[in-house]
Protein backbone atom coordinates (compact mmCIF):
# COMPACT_ATOMS: atom_id res chain seq x y z
CA UNK A 1 0.00 0.00 0.00
CA UNK A 2 0.99 3.58 -0.77
CA UNK A 3 0.23 5.51 1.90
CA UNK A 4 0.63 9.83 1.45
CA UNK A 5 -1.98 10.78 3.88
CA UNK A 6 0.77 12.30 6.05
CA UNK A 7 4.21 11.50 7.16
CA UNK A 8 2.40 9.99 10.34
CA UNK A 9 2.19 6.56 8.64
CA UNK A 10 5.73 5.43 8.60
CA UNK A 11 7.17 2.43 10.03
CA UNK A 12 10.10 1.53 11.65
CA UNK A 13 12.68 -0.33 9.64
CA UNK A 14 14.68 -3.46 10.68
CA UNK A 15 17.69 -1.50 12.02
CA UNK A 16 15.26 0.69 14.11
CA UNK A 17 13.39 -2.11 15.45
CA UNK A 18 16.61 -3.71 16.02
CA UNK A 19 17.77 -1.05 18.18
CA UNK A 20 14.33 -0.90 20.20
CA UNK A 21 14.80 -4.29 20.84
CA UNK A 22 18.45 -4.18 22.43
CA UNK A 23 17.55 -1.00 24.39
CA UNK A 24 18.89 -0.67 27.75
CA UNK A 25 15.95 0.38 29.92
CA UNK A 26 14.91 1.54 33.35
CA UNK A 27 11.88 3.43 35.01
CA UNK A 28 11.40 6.28 33.48
CA UNK A 29 9.24 7.91 36.25
CA UNK A 30 12.43 7.21 38.51
CA UNK A 31 14.45 8.70 35.98
CA UNK A 32 16.65 5.78 35.45
CA UNK A 33 15.80 5.02 31.88
CA UNK A 34 19.52 5.20 30.34
CA UNK A 35 17.79 5.18 27.21
CA UNK A 36 15.41 8.02 27.66
CA UNK A 37 17.98 10.12 29.17
CA UNK A 38 20.09 9.58 26.43
CA UNK A 39 17.53 10.66 24.27
CA UNK A 40 16.59 13.79 26.26
CA UNK A 41 20.16 14.60 26.35
CA UNK A 42 20.24 14.67 22.45
CA UNK A 43 17.88 16.47 21.94
CA UNK A 44 18.94 18.97 24.44
CA UNK A 45 22.33 19.46 22.40
CA UNK A 46 20.58 19.27 18.77
CA UNK A 47 18.43 22.11 19.94
CA UNK A 48 20.88 24.25 22.44
CA UNK A 49 18.21 23.96 25.54
CA UNK A 50 19.63 22.86 28.80
CA UNK A 51 17.52 20.18 29.46
CA UNK A 52 14.70 17.99 27.26
CA UNK A 53 11.62 16.23 28.18
CA UNK A 54 10.25 12.82 26.19
CA UNK A 55 6.40 12.16 25.90
CA UNK A 56 4.53 9.66 24.15
CA UNK A 57 2.85 12.57 21.76
CA UNK A 58 3.31 15.29 20.05
CA UNK A 59 -0.52 16.67 20.85
CA UNK A 60 0.57 16.01 24.52
CA UNK A 61 3.97 17.86 24.05
CA UNK A 62 2.38 20.99 22.96
CA UNK A 63 -0.33 20.65 25.86
CA UNK A 64 2.33 20.36 28.63
CA UNK A 65 3.83 23.35 27.07
CA UNK A 66 1.11 25.48 27.26
CA UNK A 67 0.33 24.53 30.59
CA UNK A 68 3.79 24.97 31.91
CA UNK A 69 4.27 28.72 30.47
CA UNK A 70 0.68 29.76 31.62
CA UNK A 71 -1.67 29.76 34.30
CA UNK A 72 -5.61 29.23 34.64
CA UNK A 73 -6.90 32.43 33.22
CA UNK A 74 -3.96 33.37 30.98
CA UNK A 75 -3.74 33.07 27.42
CA UNK A 76 -1.52 32.06 24.22
CA UNK A 77 -1.52 34.15 21.14
CA UNK A 78 -1.46 31.67 17.77
CA UNK A 79 -2.27 30.92 14.31
CA UNK A 80 -6.11 30.26 13.17
CA UNK A 81 -4.18 27.01 11.40
CA UNK A 82 -2.01 26.22 13.97
CA UNK A 83 -2.34 22.38 14.90
CA UNK A 84 -1.84 23.34 19.10
CA UNK A 85 -5.28 25.61 18.29
CA UNK A 86 -7.17 24.23 15.48
CA UNK A 87 -6.59 20.20 15.83
CA UNK A 88 -5.95 19.24 19.17
CA UNK A 89 -9.26 19.04 20.38
CA UNK A 90 -9.00 22.14 22.66
CA UNK A 91 -6.89 21.04 25.31
CA UNK A 92 -5.32 24.07 26.99
CA UNK A 93 -8.43 25.36 26.95
CA UNK A 94 -10.48 22.07 28.30
CA UNK A 95 -7.56 21.24 30.31
CA UNK A 96 -5.75 23.71 31.63
CA UNK A 97 -8.53 26.80 31.04
CA UNK A 98 -5.62 28.95 29.22
CA UNK A 99 -7.41 31.72 26.84
CA UNK A 100 -6.48 30.94 22.78
CA UNK A 101 -6.30 33.79 20.97
CA UNK A 102 -6.15 32.81 17.48
CA UNK A 103 -5.20 35.35 14.14
CA UNK A 104 -4.74 34.94 10.64
CA UNK A 105 -1.34 34.22 9.85
CA UNK A 106 0.28 35.42 6.22
CA UNK A 107 0.30 33.19 3.37
CA UNK A 108 4.12 32.25 4.21
CA UNK A 109 3.04 31.05 7.84
CA UNK A 110 4.15 33.99 9.52
CA UNK A 111 2.16 35.46 12.10
CA UNK A 112 2.19 39.06 11.68
CA UNK A 113 3.89 41.51 14.56
CA UNK A 114 1.56 44.02 14.36
CA UNK A 115 -1.02 41.72 14.57
CA UNK A 116 0.07 39.90 17.46
CA UNK A 117 1.14 43.54 18.98
CA UNK A 118 -2.68 44.31 19.06
CA UNK A 119 -4.03 41.48 20.31
CA UNK A 120 -1.44 41.85 23.87
CA UNK A 121 -4.18 42.44 26.27
CA UNK A 122 -3.70 45.39 28.80
CA UNK A 123 -2.71 44.69 32.47
CA UNK A 124 -6.38 45.16 33.16
CA UNK A 125 -8.67 42.96 35.57
CA UNK A 126 -11.03 42.43 32.71
CA UNK A 127 -8.53 40.44 30.82
CA UNK A 128 -6.94 37.56 30.32
CA UNK A 129 -2.94 38.33 30.81
CA UNK A 130 -0.99 37.67 27.27
CA UNK A 131 1.66 35.24 28.14
CA UNK A 132 2.49 33.20 25.23
CA UNK A 133 3.12 33.39 21.68
CA UNK A 134 3.05 30.51 19.87
CA UNK A 135 4.43 29.74 16.62
CA UNK A 136 4.59 26.80 14.32
CA UNK A 137 7.38 25.54 11.75
CA UNK A 138 6.86 24.15 9.71
CA UNK A 139 3.60 24.73 8.96
CA UNK A 140 1.49 23.56 5.83
CA UNK A 141 5.26 22.50 4.95
CA UNK A 142 6.23 26.28 4.75
CA UNK A 143 9.19 26.82 6.28
CA UNK A 144 9.37 30.60 8.93
CA UNK A 145 12.13 32.73 7.75
CA UNK A 146 14.95 32.99 10.21
CA UNK A 147 14.90 36.32 10.45
CA UNK A 148 10.97 36.42 11.31
CA UNK A 149 11.90 34.40 13.74
CA UNK A 150 14.84 36.41 15.05
CA UNK A 151 12.29 39.41 14.75
CA UNK A 152 9.71 37.33 16.37
CA UNK A 153 11.86 36.74 19.57
CA UNK A 154 13.20 40.60 19.82
CA UNK A 155 9.59 41.43 19.91
CA UNK A 156 8.93 38.74 22.55
CA UNK A 157 11.48 40.23 24.69
CA UNK A 158 10.17 43.99 24.19
CA UNK A 159 6.69 42.86 25.51
CA UNK A 160 7.79 40.31 27.99
CA UNK A 161 5.96 37.44 26.46
CA UNK A 162 7.96 33.66 26.28
CA UNK A 163 7.61 32.10 22.73
CA UNK A 164 7.23 28.67 22.08
CA UNK A 165 7.72 26.81 18.58
CA UNK A 166 5.57 23.97 17.78
CA UNK A 167 8.45 21.73 15.93
CA UNK A 168 6.45 18.96 14.82
CA UNK A 169 8.37 19.02 11.28
CA UNK A 170 11.12 21.13 12.31
CA UNK A 171 13.90 19.57 10.93
CA UNK A 172 12.57 19.31 8.36
CA UNK A 173 12.68 22.90 8.18
CA UNK A 174 16.47 22.97 9.51
CA UNK A 175 16.66 20.49 6.32
CA UNK A 176 15.05 22.91 3.96
CA UNK A 177 17.29 25.66 5.39
CA UNK A 178 20.70 23.52 5.28
CA UNK A 179 21.01 24.91 8.65
CA UNK A 180 21.78 23.11 12.48
CA UNK A 181 18.48 22.68 14.86
CA UNK A 182 20.01 25.03 16.58
CA UNK A 183 20.09 28.07 14.13
CA UNK A 184 16.40 27.91 14.42
CA UNK A 185 15.51 26.96 18.22
CA UNK A 186 17.82 29.71 19.17
CA UNK A 187 15.10 32.28 18.32
CA UNK A 188 12.12 30.26 21.21
CA UNK A 189 12.09 29.99 24.73
CA UNK A 190 10.82 26.39 23.93
CA UNK A 191 10.22 24.06 21.44
CA UNK A 192 8.33 20.33 20.68
CA UNK A 193 9.95 18.15 17.77
CA UNK A 194 8.02 15.07 17.03
CA UNK A 195 9.57 11.96 16.48
CA UNK A 196 7.16 9.88 14.07
CA UNK A 197 6.51 12.10 11.25
CA UNK A 198 9.18 12.38 8.74
CA UNK A 199 11.92 10.54 11.15
CA UNK A 200 10.58 8.04 11.47
CA UNK A 201 9.80 6.39 15.10
CA UNK A 202 6.73 4.60 16.00
CA UNK A 203 5.62 7.52 18.48
CA UNK A 204 7.04 9.83 20.36
CA UNK A 205 8.04 13.58 20.79
CA UNK A 206 10.63 15.78 22.72
CA UNK A 207 9.95 19.24 25.09
CA UNK A 208 12.98 21.43 24.76
CA UNK A 209 13.45 24.33 26.93
CA UNK A 210 16.02 25.43 30.50
CA UNK A 211 16.28 23.28 33.33
CA UNK A 212 13.38 24.88 35.57
CA UNK A 213 10.92 25.10 32.81
CA UNK A 214 11.32 21.26 31.91
CA UNK A 215 11.13 20.37 35.66
CA UNK A 216 7.90 22.12 35.66
CA UNK A 217 7.13 20.12 32.20
CA UNK A 218 7.77 16.82 33.97
CA UNK A 219 5.14 17.37 36.67
CA UNK A 220 2.79 18.21 34.13
CA UNK A 221 3.47 15.25 32.07
CA UNK A 222 2.93 13.06 35.15
CA UNK A 223 -0.27 15.15 35.57
CA UNK A 224 -1.57 14.43 32.02
CA UNK A 225 -0.81 10.66 32.17
CA UNK A 226 2.38 10.79 30.19
CA UNK A 227 5.00 9.19 32.77
CA UNK A 228 5.78 6.21 31.60
CA UNK A 229 8.03 3.07 33.05
CA UNK A 230 10.50 1.04 30.63
CA UNK A 231 10.19 3.50 28.04
CA UNK A 232 13.83 3.27 26.66
CA UNK A 233 12.13 0.65 23.90
CA UNK A 234 10.51 3.66 22.41
CA UNK A 235 13.33 6.27 23.10
CA UNK A 236 15.65 4.12 21.29
CA UNK A 237 13.23 4.76 17.76
CA UNK A 238 13.74 8.40 18.63
CA UNK A 239 17.54 7.83 19.13
CA UNK A 240 17.97 5.55 16.00
CA UNK A 241 15.82 8.67 14.14
CA UNK A 242 17.76 11.32 15.21
CA UNK A 243 21.30 9.79 13.93
CA UNK A 244 19.72 8.62 10.89
CA UNK A 245 16.75 10.06 9.57
CA UNK A 246 17.53 14.00 9.53
CA UNK A 247 19.52 14.58 6.92
CA UNK A 248 17.44 11.99 4.85
CA UNK A 249 13.99 14.58 4.59
CA UNK A 250 16.03 15.93 1.90
CA UNK A 251 14.70 13.01 -0.03
CA UNK A 252 11.26 13.51 0.88
CA UNK A 253 11.29 17.10 -0.12
CA UNK A 254 12.74 16.31 -3.94
CA UNK A 255 9.76 13.54 -4.30
CA UNK A 256 7.65 15.91 -3.05
CA UNK A 257 8.99 18.63 -6.08
CA UNK A 258 9.03 15.60 -8.32
CA UNK A 259 5.34 14.95 -7.50
CA UNK A 260 4.41 18.19 -7.48
CA UNK A 261 5.92 18.43 -11.27
CA UNK A 262 4.21 15.78 -12.56
CA UNK A 263 0.82 16.42 -11.36
CA UNK A 264 1.31 19.78 -12.86
CA UNK A 265 2.03 18.24 -15.96
CA UNK A 266 -1.86 16.24 -15.58
CA UNK A 267 -3.01 19.99 -15.50
CA UNK A 268 -3.78 20.53 -12.10
CA UNK A 269 -2.90 23.12 -9.73
CA UNK A 270 -0.26 22.31 -7.32
CA UNK A 271 1.98 24.14 -4.52
CA UNK A 272 4.57 22.40 -2.98
CA UNK A 273 5.86 22.79 0.16
CA UNK A 274 9.22 20.71 2.34
CA UNK A 275 7.66 17.17 1.81
CA UNK A 276 3.97 18.33 1.36
CA UNK A 277 1.92 18.77 -1.97
CA UNK A 278 -1.25 20.35 -2.30
CA UNK A 279 -3.26 19.96 -5.45
CA UNK A 280 -6.62 21.56 -6.29
CA UNK A 281 -9.49 19.01 -7.41
CA UNK A 282 -12.55 19.83 -9.39
CA UNK A 283 -15.40 18.89 -6.84
CA UNK A 284 -16.56 16.02 -8.93
CA UNK A 285 -13.74 14.19 -9.17
CA UNK A 286 -12.48 14.25 -5.32
CA UNK A 287 -14.96 10.80 -4.38
CA UNK A 288 -14.12 9.05 -7.42
CA UNK A 289 -10.79 9.52 -7.49
CA UNK A 290 -10.04 8.37 -4.21
CA UNK A 291 -12.29 4.87 -4.79
CA UNK A 292 -9.88 4.16 -7.74
CA UNK A 293 -6.75 4.79 -5.84
CA UNK A 294 -7.86 3.17 -3.22
CA UNK A 295 -8.59 0.08 -5.95
CA UNK A 296 -5.05 0.34 -6.70
CA UNK A 297 -3.71 -0.15 -3.25
CA UNK A 298 -3.24 4.14 -3.31
CA UNK A 299 -3.79 6.43 -0.06
CA UNK A 300 -5.07 9.62 -1.12
CA UNK A 301 -6.93 12.22 1.33
CA UNK A 302 -8.83 13.37 -1.53
CA UNK A 303 -10.38 17.15 -1.29
CA UNK A 304 -10.85 19.82 -3.18
CA UNK A 305 -7.62 21.16 -1.75
CA UNK A 306 -5.51 17.41 -1.74
CA UNK A 307 -3.00 17.25 0.62
CA UNK A 308 -0.32 14.34 -0.06
CA UNK A 309 3.00 14.08 2.10
CA UNK A 310 5.82 11.87 1.44
CA UNK A 311 8.17 10.29 3.55
CA UNK A 312 10.58 7.46 3.77
CA UNK A 313 8.34 4.77 3.15
CA UNK A 314 7.46 6.17 0.00
CA UNK A 315 9.84 5.98 -2.53
CA UNK A 316 10.33 7.67 -6.51
CA UNK A 317 9.51 4.45 -7.77
CA UNK A 318 5.77 4.64 -5.84
CA UNK A 319 5.60 8.09 -6.91
CA UNK A 320 5.59 6.81 -10.01
CA UNK A 321 2.67 4.73 -9.97
CA UNK A 322 1.02 7.41 -8.16
CA UNK A 323 1.17 9.55 -11.29
CA UNK A 324 0.63 6.61 -13.59
CA UNK A 325 -2.86 5.66 -11.70
CA UNK A 326 -3.66 9.33 -11.75
CA UNK A 327 -3.35 9.67 -14.99
CA UNK A 328 -5.43 6.39 -15.86
CA UNK A 329 -8.39 7.88 -13.77
CA UNK A 330 -8.18 10.62 -15.69
CA UNK A 331 -8.26 9.11 -18.94
CA UNK A 332 -11.30 7.16 -17.72
CA UNK A 333 -13.51 10.16 -16.91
Amino acid sequence: MIDLRSDTVTRPSPAMLSAMVSARTGDDVYGDDPTVNALEAEAARLSGKAAALFLPTGTQANLVALLTHCERGEEYIVGQQAHNYKYEAGGAAVLGSIQPQPIEAAEDGTLPLAKVAACIKPDDIHFARTRLLSLENTIGGKVLPVDYLAEAYRFTREHQLALHIDGARIFNAAVALELELSALSRYCDTLTICLSKGLGAPVGSLLCGDEAYIQRARRWRKMTGGGMRQAGILAAAGLYALENNVMRLQEDHDNARWLAEQLGTLGLTVTQHTNMVFAQLPAEQVAPLKAWMQAHNILIPAAPVTRLVTHLDVDRAALTQVINQWRAFLAAQ
